[in-house]
């Protein structure tokens, strides 16, 4: 080996600290606001002519904290509306703990949300963290519906679009069995689910044509090659994107928020819109 003299160990010192602290600072400050603004088309075989060109809009892990304050949220909200959706899918984990709830500053961002359709979400694992009633409260507030375990239909004529919610499969009781009793055999239908590694038990009966979900935030931080050093439990599996299983899709989206340390690498926040296209395989 050649032997390196004083200075220019120095130096490659030097230059290593800086390109570790220029990444430490574009982790924290930069990629999490560059939000990504990702187009999905899918045909779902169950969807009906009358939903041709139907329009979902996804978000998921919102985290409200002092991170997710002054305009972040409400730009967020703009994005969404922007895209005209007919439906707003919100996947869970509105809050990450008890502590600093915004309450007041959730409802006013969600309650700008606009769809044809309506806005309807589900509770994450972190939303147990805090009454999950008084959540739910939050979420009616803001004139949107919380799914739990429950279904609403949709109608175009005499088709049927429908819109299923489960509880939170660690900390919620999830009952695929009530929802299934909730709807016909005919009629495309979509899941929304926090965990995406629940997809291979809603997949197993044939009757969802697509579950969103969030809750793995994609990683966070996704290192090249070796991917994420950390996924959380149910989310190991399915960790972001596009999937089928089965003859359901499942999405996992990245979520707008963070959990610390509050960094992002090569995993930027998102917002999916979902064009869905009748009939076929």
């Amino acid at each position: 080996m050649p032997k390196v003299s004083r200075e220019t160990f120095l130096k490659l010192t030097a230059a290593s600290a800086l390109f570790a602290a220029g990444g430490l600072m574009y982790s924290r400050f930069v990629e999490p606001r560059l939000l990504r603004i990702t187009r999905v088309a899918l045909r779902l075989p169950q969807l009906a002519p009358e939903f041709d060109g139907y329009r979902v809009v996804q978000i998921s892990d919102i985290h409200i904290d002092h991170w997710m304050m002054g305009d972040h949220l409400p730009r967020v909200v703009r994005l969404v509306n922007a895209q005209q959706p007919d439906l707003i899918a919100v996947t869970g984990d509105f809050v990450t703990e008890t502590r600093g709830l915004h309450g007041f500053d959730l409802v006013t961002s969600l309650r700008r949300l606009k769809a044809s359709d309506g806005v309807f979400a589900v509770l994450g694992n972190h939303d147990y963290h805090l009454d999950s009633d008084i959540l739910r409260e939050v979420i009616r507030e803001a004139g949107a519906t919380a799914l739990n375990n429950d279904v609403h239909v949709i109608r175009r004529g005499d088709a049927t679009l429908y819109v299923a919610g489960i509880d939170d499969m660690q900390e919620g009781q999830p009952r695929l069995d009530i929802l299934l009793d909730k709807m016909s055999s005919k009629g495309a239908a979509i899941l929304l689910a926090h965990e995406p590694d629940f997809a291979d038990e809603s997949a197993a009966t044939g009757r969802f044509d697509l579950q969103l979900s969030g809750h793995s935030h994609g990683g966070q931080v996704r290192v090249p090659v070796l991917g994420p050093p950390h996924l959380p439990d149910f989310g190991k599996k399915y960790t972001r994107g596009l999937y089928r299983i089965r003859d359901m899709f499942l999405y996992t989206n990245s979520g707008i928020g963070m959990l610390p340390p509050y960094v992002r690498f090569n995993c930027r926040p998102e917002i999916t819109v979902f064009t869905l296209a009748a009939g076929g395989r």
